[in-house]
Order: structure tokens, then C-alpha cells, then sequence
């Protein structure tokens, strides 16, 4: 790291906010959507490096023909060996610089089993000469300099961008007194291995100052560890929009992508990507990655979230989260009065204290309907519901406390027409009375999480919103089958099925996409 403190002014772009930044990685990456102001917030961080004595050497994206680079590769001799060598090996040709009559050194493909040979610039064009620019910037700026590659993937196929990447990690390792600006737009470029290298992410935004990690703690630290070897290409959208949403698995994923031209938003979706992310626990360090960068994640996730894992521990320490609780405070101090003894009520109501109260709540429902299980006979709903909690109580021990065993006890308990009469009718009547108070706390909870940007699914995960199946209670199985005839039918319905029949989905579609 380099400890150069740099201070930057943009009132244009972010009023009166000022972007502060004194630790540097040798390689940075700056990223963010069109128009954020990447190049000029670079430019203005250069200027502050020359200050401290170091060399700018600023490769723009309209660097058009690069002149000095073919000025380089005519007068340094071992400079212009390694980028023949590095080219042979990219193209898996055999490629030589070849002077010409007017002084010029043309890159010139060799074929010698069939004795041909020919001008690579005027047969392969672009790509091969935006990737001579890169390397001979690359390897002719040394000492103590500062280089900025502006948009490198210019022209460059995915493999040859993740080759410069790996280049250019290789280079700087080798010349630790370098360091390296990448204003970029590709996920290829997101060269991260480990956790320290998130500190040499610079992210800009639309209408306010760009954000960063200053310092990552040990706990986090670990986290990322572990995290960023399943860190995939796909995954890297995010430091690119504000305008991500993050799903468990690649049915939300699918499901919410067919659904994105269905929601009406003041800004539409333009820029608006689904990711998913491969689980419950990813979605929790995804959501810690963003809180960090300052990226304004939104994540859509299983009702089952809110009774354990990373994700659950990252939104109730959300600060908007708790704002949000604050502002209810007088409101909702009446039904706090009747769920909370008076010395409770002495401790600030925080969305985890709101979330535990909801578990003991479901802890006592979920025995007394597994108790329900050999009475005879029961209402057909209470009987189905009974069954599915009998099961989960006899395959685990101590089954209250089985995230799976607390979302079916809710899923009975929000449940509306037959169910939601049958279960007044059929539970004790202390029970009984307290279904109202179970469903305002979670309407409350949902409402808290949603402050914070997390949108829990109410009805417990995406297939209990299938209209080509029915799905009662989780754990769900089938769902590879299920998914592809839900799927079938959403891409082939008319719009105002698709409005109807999704309508609950969209609805948290457009939550989510509405900032």
C-alpha cells in the first residue's frame, strides 16, 4: 500500500461532497456507470500523485493510432522482443516487428511452413493494436510512476482482457514502487484474490462522491477469504450500476428477469441487472461487500432469511434499518406495550429484538401444532400443516429451532381464507390471541428489512409464487421441474396474465428497483 492522502473536489457531479482517499493500492480499479465521472476523478487524483513526485503516463480511451508507442517499439530493442514474444504466444502465431522502407516496424505474422507472411495490423486491426498500445505503455513507463489505463478492453476479446489483467498484476509485482489507475467497465478487469486488493476499489456513482474501503477489519477479512474464490465474472456486474438486485439462485434469477418489463418506475430499469449469487449465505457477504463500497445493493430473498445466516446478521445491523424503527417508535409503542414487558422496553427496540420475539412466538405455535398431529380428526388445512411440522419435528432434534421448522410455523400463521379461520378455531385460545401480534411484528420486520433494502419473499421462496403448480410449505423439492414449467408459461402468456397472475412478484420487483 501507498500513503499518498489525496482530496478531490467535484461540485458538478457531487455538490458540495469531497472524496477522500490516503491509502493505495499498486493496482486500483475505478469503476461505476457511464457518466459518474470516472476519467475525471482519475485526473484529478494523478495531478495529486505528481505532487508527491511521481510521473504520470495517462493512457486515454481515444488514443486513436498511439504514435510514441510505435516511436518505443523502433528505438527500444528489448521492449519490442517482449511484446513480439507476449503477441506469438496470444495469437499462437509466430509474430516478429518487421522495419519498413519509411522507418516504420509493422508487426508481421511468419508462416514458414507454407513460406507466406503478412501485415497483422491491416489483416487483425483493432484488438492487435490496442493490445501493442497497452503492453509497450506497460512496459516502457518504470520507476516511480503512475499509469492509468482508461478503458483497456477497448477492442479486446475476454481472454486477451483477462490476459493484460494478469500482465499487469505480474508487472507489478515485479516494480512495487508503480502504482496503476483502471477506469474500467469490464467484470474481467475485477482481478480480485484477496481481501486487502477490495482496498484498491474505487467506485463512482450517479449525483454523489465516490466511495471505498478504507480499511477492512479481521472478522470481514476472513469472510472475504472465503468469498472470493467463488467470486465469479458473472458476480462483478455489480461494481458497475447501482441498479443491481440480488437473488439466491438462478430461478429467482430467471423468474425476475422475465418479470423486469413488467414494473413501472419514475426511471424505468434501465442499467437494472439480476444476479444470482448461489445461496442464503452469499447473500449476506454480497450485501457486506456493497455496505463497505458504498454500493446501494438491493436484495430479494427467502423467508427462511430471516431466521439465520450472514444475511440476517448484516440487515438488522443495518443503520437504516434502525433509523427507520426510530422514526416508528411512538407509533408502534402501543403494540410494543403488548408484546414487550416494561423493563424490555427500558432497551431500544432494535429489528433483531423484533425478530427474536417473533421466533419465541413460533416456538410456542410450531409444538402446539405438532402436538395437533395425533389428534383426530382435524380441519383438512390444520391436518396438512400439522403433518409437514410433525415431519420436520421427528427428522431433527429440538426442530423450533430448525430455520425450515420457524418459516412453515409462519407460513401457517400470515396464511389467509381457510387456514387463517381453522387455526383461530383449532390452537388454545392463548395462542389463538396472539396470531395478530405475530402478523404486525412481521409486517414490521418486513417493513425494517425493506428499509435496509432487503425484500423478503412473505409467501417463503419463489415457488410458492408458481401459477403452474401448487407448493404449500418448505422445504420444496422438484424444483429443476417445477421452475422450467413455471418458466414456460411466464415467456409464453399475454401481458395481462403475466400482470395478474405475478402480480405479488412485481410488486417486490418494483420495490426493489424503486430507490
Amino acid at each position: 500500500m501507498v500513503d499518498i492522502p489525496v482530496k478531490v473536489k467535484l461540485p458538478f457531479l457531487w455538490g458540495r461532497a469531497v472524496f477522500n482517499k490516503n491509502r493505495w493500492s499498486r493496482i486500483n480499479l475505478v469503476v461505476g456507470p457511464n457518466g459518474s465521472g470516472k476519467t475525471l476523478l482519475v485526473d484529478a487524483i494523478a495531478k495529486q500523485f505528481s505532487e508527491h513526485g511521481y510521473s504520470i503516463k495517462f493512457l486515454r480511451a481515444d488514443r486513436g493510432n498511439d504514435e510514441q508507442s510505435i516511436a518505443i517499439l523502433q528505438e527500444n530493442e528489448a521492449i519490442r522482443q517482449k511484446v513480439q514474444t507476449v503477441l506469438s504466444s496470444m495469437f499462437g502465431k509466430t509474430i516478429i516487428f518487421k522495419k519498413q522502407d519509411d522507418g516504420r516496424f509493422i508487426p508481421v505474422v511468419e508462416n514458414r511452413a507454407w513460406n507466406v507472411e503478412y501485415n497483422l495490423q491491416e489483416v487483425e486491426c483493432h484488438g492487435l493494436r490496442e493490445i501493442i498500445t497497452l503492453l509497450v505503455t506497460l512496459y516502457a513507463n518504470t520507476g516511480n510512476t503512475c499509469l492509468v489505463f482508461d478503458e483497456p478492453e477497448l477492442h479486446l476479446h475476454p481472454q486477451f482482457q483477462q490476459f493484460f489483467a494478469e500482465e499487469l498484476r505480474r508487472v507489478s509485482s515485479r516494480h512495487p514502487r508503480r502504482v496503476f489507475f483502471i477506469i474500467t467497465h469490464s467484470p474481467f478487469f475485477i482481478d480480485l484474490r484477496f481481501p486487502e486488493e477490495l482496498m484498491g476499489v474505487i467506485v463512482c456513482h450517479t449525483n454523489r462522491e465516490p466511495t471505498h474501503i478504507e480499511s477492512i477489519g479481521k472478522k470481514d477479512e476472513e469472510l472475504f477469504r472465503r468469498f472470493l474464490p467463488r467470486f465469479n465474472t458473472y458476480h462483478k456486474q455489480f461494481f458497475f450500476s447501482d441498479n443491481q438486485i440480488f437473488v439466491e439462485g438462478y430461478t429467482d434469477q430467471q423468474m425476475f428477469s422475465s418479470l423486469l418489463p413488467y414494473i413501472h418506475t419514475e426511471r424505468g430499469v434501465a442499467g437494472t441487472g439480476i444476479i444470482d449469487v448461489g445461496g442464503k449465505d452469499e447473500l449476506g457477504v454480497f450485501c457486506k461487500v456493497c455496505a463497505l463500497l458504498g454500493t446501494d445493493s438491493r436484495i430479494i430473498t427467502d423467508l427462511d432469511s430471516l431466521f439465520g445466516g450472514k444475511l440476517r446478521d448484516v440487515f438488522c445491523s443495518d443503520e437504516r434499518a434502525a433509523l427507520w424503527l426510530d422514526k416508528q417508535s411512538d407509533k408502534q409503542m402501543p403494540f410494543y406495550r403488548s408484546i414487550f414487558t416494561p423493563k424490555e422496553l427500558t432497551h431500544k427496540i432494535t429489528l433483531e429484538k423484533l425478530i427474536y420475539r417473533l421466533e419465541r412466538y413460533l416456538s410456542v405455535t410450531g409444538r402446539e401444532l405438532c402436538a395437533l398431529h395425533e389428534k383426530i380428526p382435524l380441519p383438512h388445512e390444520i391436518a396438512i400443516l400439522s403433518e409437514k411440522l410433525f415431519a420436520l419435528d421427528q427428522k431433527h432434534a429440538q426442530a423450533e429451532n430448525i430455520d425450515t421448522f420457524k418459516t412453515v410455523v409462519l407460513q401457517g400463521v400470515i396464511a389467509e381464507g381457510a387456514l387463517q379461520i381453522q387455526m383461530e378455531n383449532t390452537l388454545s385460545p392463548e395462542t389463538a390471541e396472539s396470531l395478530p401480534l405475530m402478523r404486525n411484528l412481521f409486517s414490521l420486520i418486513l417493513a425494517g428489512a425493506a428499509a435496509a433494502s432487503v425484500y423478503i419473499l412473505p409467501r417463503g421462496c419463489i415457488e410458492h409464487y408458481y401459477t403452474q403448480s401448487e407448493v404449500r410449505y418448505m422445504p420444496v423439492t422438484a424444483k429443476d421441474r417445477l421452475f422450467h414449467a413455471e418458466r414456460e408459461n411466464l415467456l409464453t402468456a399475454d401481458e395481462e396474465s403475466v400482470r395478474e397472475d405475478y402480480r405479488e412478484l412485481i410488486e417486490i420487483l418494483e420495490s426493489a428497483c424503486t430507490r
